[in-house]
């Protein structure tokens, strides 16, 4: 079943690693099947406690419509991934 999420990732703050970050991601989304609708680069920020001995992060705000089935496929790559510090799905609609 197609649903809408919210989603946000924190990466790496170096410009580099974000850049290969924000690949990984939107390539694991595109063999997914997910659609982003929607694509918000916050910026460099700091964290509120370290992570992985990082101080800052680079957030990605995205709105995307996938099937419910492939997001906890996709939270163990995220996990799994260097690349990305921390992440979360949301289904506004189970608000």
């Amino acid at each position: 079943m197609i649903q809408n999420y919210e989603f946000t990732c924190i990466f790496l703050s170096d410009e580099e690693k974000m850049k290969e970050g924000l690949s990984f991601v939107q390539e694991a989304f595109a063999k997914s099947n997910v659609k982003i609708t929607k694509q918000d680069d916050l910026g460099v920020k700091t964290l509120a406690y370290e992570i992985n001995k990082q101080d800052k992060g680079h957030y990605v705000y995205f709105e995307i419509e996938c099937d419910s089935q492939v997001v906890k496929p996709l939270s163990r790559e995220f996990q799994l991934s260097s690349l990305v510090l921390k992440f979360l799905f949301i289904n506004p609609e189970n608000k």
